[in-house]
């Protein structure tokens, strides 16, 4: 009976499906050539044909997200084994000599809880470098989109330019800046007819001038008249009335008698 294909590939899934496991997705192409409601799913050379069906991958953001929440459990069950062994070693410590066997067997989960711990770290210590490494990764090809964002942003703001215009637009603008220039220095020269002066004819003329000066100085030297003597004052004749005496000459003369009283 044609399709019979069909219906064991949906025994198969229904027993899948019972015992607990997932099968993947599959879609069938039928050949275009047998149509109809018991079309085979076979071509022409009895070939079926089965594609397997493209499962979406998970986003770097759900991948970190879910690294993040493995390593939680992980936490957890490290606290645990370690209140596990703690409890195991004073167990130990509890029965010691006394049930040497009780010792020996918590001694031995003590040992087994350390393994399980130890390896946990590795496993933890595995994740966050994959976690780290996935991040590390986003942040990369974030930057990377945000270099090629200013790229294109710069490559269109330059789309309408040309180095060919640019050469010439500057060439034009140090053309015009050299023909202001030449206005400005034709504006700032003095305007006027005839006043056209040689400023070194001026120079030699003042020359000549210092130098008639100079020899009028030096004629009218010898010419001047002798200027008259300057009177002073006489020297006053009469003598001037004595003042009273110093406050030290009157100490002094006091001195003087005190001495020859005593002598």
């Amino acid at each position: 009976m044609p399709g019979g294909k069909l219906r064991d590939s949906r025994k198969m899934a229904l027993c899948a499906k019972q015992a607990g496991r997932s099968m993947p997705l599959y879609f069938i192409q039928f050949d275009p050539v047998e149509s109809g409601p018991w079309a085979s799913p076979r071509t022409a050379s009895g070939t079926v044909i089965i594609k397997r069906k493209k499962e979406k991958g998970p986003t770097p953001e759900e991948a970190i997200q879910k690294l993040k929440d493995t390593e939680k459990i992980l936490i957890k069950k490290q606290e645990f084994l370690e209140q596990r062994i703690q409890q195991e070693l004073q167990m130990a410590k509890k029965h010691g000599m006394k049930n040497k066997r009780a010792a020996l067997q918590a001694l031995r989960r003590k040992k087994r809880l350390e393994q399980q711990l130890a390896q946990t770290d590795g496993t933890l210590s595995t994740l966050e470098f994959q976690r780290e490494a996935i991040e590390n990764a986003t942040t990369n090809a974030e930057v990377v989109r945000t270099m090629e964002l200013a790229a294109q942003g710069m490559k269109k703001a330059y789309q309408d330019m040309d180095i060919d215009k640019v050469d010439e637009l500057m060439a034009d603008i140090t053309e015009q800046q050299e023909v202001a220039q030449q206005i400005s220095d034709a504006i700032s020269q003095p305007v006027g007819f005839g006043d056209v002066v040689d400023e070194d004819e001026l120079l030699e003329e003042l020359e000549e001038l210092e130098q008639e000066e100079l020899a009028r100085d030096l004629l009218t030297v010898g010419d001047k008249e002798e200027e008259p003597p300057i009177e002073l004052p006489s020297v006053p004749t009469t003598h001037l009335p004595a003042g009273p005496a110093p406050e030290a000459d009157e100490d002094e003369e006091a001195l003087k008698q005190l001495a020859e009283w005593v002598s």
